[in-house]
């Protein structure tokens, strides 16, 4: 543990800051896993809209990298799309 107040401090906030990021990342990985296990297009759709918010909002709190959201969008919208009806 460092021994400077201020250290001490940015040590607390870090590890707030990397619970909150671990959090985050499991609720994406699981928004995701719910589109690839959707059966029907309907469904897809529904589970693909919460995906899309929570990789908007990875990126805007610079969890993930922008190409990375776009990356698994895509993918994900070409999955949607292959479902039958």
């Amino acid at each position: 543990m460092a021994n400077i107040k201020n250290q001490i401090k940015r040590a607390l906030t870090n590890e707030k800051r990397a619970d909150r990021n671990l959090a985050e990342r499991s609720e994406l990985k699981t928004a995701i896993k719910s589109v690839r296990n959707a059966s029907t297009k309907e469904e897809g759709t529904v589970a693909l809209s919460k995906a899309y918010k929570l990789l908007d909002e990875s990126v805007t709190s610079n969890i993930h990298h922008r190409n990375y959201a776009k990356r698994e969008k895509s993918r994900l919208a070409k999955f949607v799309n292959s479902l039958e009806a």
